[in-house]
């Protein structure tokens, strides 16, 4: 299944389901949310039944509704950085002996179509195309054996990052990660049945057109049951956590010169069976 949360007129984000003809059908009454008790209950198995009986009845939504993130705000949004050789090497950085992890603030979550707003004082915020991983199962000192059983499904995210924020300005990288707007998910979840194997999509990233990121997720230095099983032992991950796995070479901070979003861009990205997103470029106040 691909999962949708769509964003009715002065209404809270409602679930849906994006069928395989491209149409949207409402979900609401079978839940709420796509949240941690949706994720934690076997919310997408039992959707899935459910939708057997009920589907046909399930009110249609109208293609020009406008989509929010395809998961209710997760408890937290954990990433992984420097996960593609190539991209390390274009930083300056050696490739990471072990997973490099740090956080993203929840509150940066947006819909795959909605703005990136660059904060006040940003002066080098860059792009990011990643394969997002939603966690369905609680996670907690997991083998790399059984981690991907406790993988719900796979998305689209712009980890749009702040490089002096996140860089320059001493600290964690988490200032540079967590500004408003900075966390474009989807347009959907799609459910493992849907991809197949996660370690081999084709995701890229056009800035106003040109490509500039074009590669493999076979590129991993660690793979998903690698992130996972290692991200276990630090934290427990809970149903509807996001996991973003790292980008690939080809953002602003590693050309020469190095090149960074100005109001006016627009950027546009996608991954194999995840769907695509766009956002246009604003500037703080706008």
């Amino acid at each position: 299944m691909k999962l949708i949360r769509f964003q009715p007129k002065e209404s809270i984000p409602k679930p849906g389901i994006q069928r395989p003809d491209g149409t949207r059908i409402d979900v609401s009454g079978f839940c709420a949310d796509y949240d941690e008790f949706f994720f934690g209950s076997g919310g997408p198995a039992r959707l899935a039944t459910w939708l057997e009986e009920h589907g046909d009845h399930c009110p249609v939504v109208d293609a020009g509704t406008p989509l929010a993130a395809p998961c209710a705000r997760p408890s937290k949004i954990v990433c992984v950085g420097m996960n593609y050789a190539a991209h390390a090497a274009e930083t300056g950085a050696q490739a990471p002996t072990e997973p490099v992890i740090f956080m993203k603030a929840t509150s940066a979550i947006t819909g795959p179509y909605d703005d990136i707003v660059l904060p006040k004082d940003s002066t080098k915020t860059d792009w990011e195309v990643e394969l997002a991983v939603i966690i369905g199962e609680r996670a907690s000192y997991v083998s790399e054996a059984d981690a991907m059983n406790h993988v719900a499904g796979y998305l689209l995210h712009n980890d749009v990052s702040e490089r002096a924020f996140q860089i320059e300005r001493g600290g964690q990288w988490v200032k540079g990660k967590s500004a408003d707007t900075f966390a474009p998910l989807g347009p959907w979840i799609a459910t493992p049945d849907e991809i197949g194997d996660p370690h081999k999509l084709r995701l890229w990233l056009k800035l106003n057109g040109e490509t500039v990121q074009d590669s493999n997720t076979s590129d991993f230095i660690f793979n998903l049951p690698q992130c996972i099983s290692y991200i276990s032992r630090f934290m427990t991950l809970l149903p509807g956590d996001v996991i973003s796995t790292g980008t690939p070479s080809g953002v602003g901070l590693g050309m020469k010169p190095n090149r960074y979003l100005k109001a006016g861009d627009v950027v546009e990205l996608g991954i194999d069976g995840l769907g695509t997103s766009k956002q246009h470029v604003k500037a703080y106040g706008a």
